[in-house]
């Protein structure tokens, strides 16, 4: 939800914590303390900022289910050195800042956690995304001088991931290798284009369209399910995901995708994705990096 205010003069020498509980009440009020609120369209973190006469402020609320609340912990480190940090992500975890949150998310949490340990937070770098509800391996830098290599080893498709899918119905293929086109839709949402249609320009200038390579394979039938290992040769956004869909087997909990929202009578939270395996070389060091992330509970029940 958005709340649009012009600040007027009677506004005057009232702070952002101030104004925004008197326009949305307690839910304002939280909004400007959780970095929900903009002025002008810049993100203001400080409730107790005066508010500027004449700005456009708006407010960020929650969406119904409230703040996500994340807190790490040593248990959540897969690996760490003085130069990265490795993490457990669990399913429901932001990465990054929402427009109505910019303390419920990894980086934020990571950066409280460090700080807590260690008496300072060093400057963190996403080396990759994942989203909300994809669980699993998370590369994070902690010095600005891996941050180039890393990001080309990334670039060059040479940092190893796999991924552990619960899918809806029986795939009658044991491996496949799927190759298509990838970018936004006219309306901005992420969808697959053909093969042939890659270097083509997006619908509304939204730069062109990508390919995107996975290799699938079957590791385990359910009942009206499977779990399929997903190798992605590409990062494009919800590659997994799209790619499962135009197979024909979506995620399970991916309603987004055409996923069922429960699977054997119990409902699900979200898609169930898993970075299972990450494998790269140190962008110092030079040694060869091989991580694992045991599977959730979710997914460990399912498959029982």
């Amino acid at each position: 939800m958005r709340i649009t205010h012009a600040i007027a003069a009677e506004d005057a020498g009232l702070t952002l914590g101030e104004l925004a509980a008197r326009l949305a009440g307690a839910a304002g009020a939280a909004a400007a303390a959780r970095g929900g609120a903009w002025l002008d369209g810049r993100r203001v973190t400080d409730p107790n900022a005066p508010v500027p006469v004449g700005a456009m402020l708006t407010l960020r609320l929650p969406p119904p289910n409230g703040y996500a609340e994340v807190t790490l912990g040593e248990e959540d480190v897969a690996y760490e050195d003085p130069w990265l940090i490795v993490l457990h992500k669990r399913a429901g975890w932001y990465i990054g800042a929402t427009p109505w949150d910019a303390c419920g998310n990894v980086l934020a949490a990571l950066r409280r956690y460090l700080a807590a340990r260690d008496s300072a937070a060093p400057p963190l770098h996403l080396a990759h995304q994942l989203d909300r509800d994809t669980s699993g391996l998370l590369l994070v830098s902690k010095a600005p001088a891996a941050n180039a290599a890393l990001q080309a080893a990334f670039a060059r498709g040479d940092v190893t991931k796999t991924y552990y899918c619960l899918c809806a119905g029986a795939p009658e293929w044991s491996t496949i290798d799927l190759r298509t086109g990838h970018g936004r839709s006219a309306g901005g949402r992420w969808r697959l284009y053909p093969l042939e249609a890659v270097g083509t320009e997006l619908p509304g200038g939204g730069g062109r369209v990508r390919e995107a390579h996975s290799t699938f394979c079957v590791a385990q039938l359910l009942r009206d399910a499977a779990l399929v290992v997903a190798t992605p040769h590409t990062g494009r956004t919800h590659q997994i995901r799209l790619h499962l869909a135009h197979l024909g087997h979506p995620l399970l909990g991916d309603v987004r995708y055409g996923g069922p929202a429960s699977y054997a009578g119990q409902p699900l939270p979200g898609h169930l994705l898993h970075a299972a395996e990450l494998r790269f070389r140190h962008p110092i060091t030079g040694a060869m990096l091989a991580l694992a992330s045991p599977q959730p509970p979710l997914f460990a029940a399912l498959l029982r």
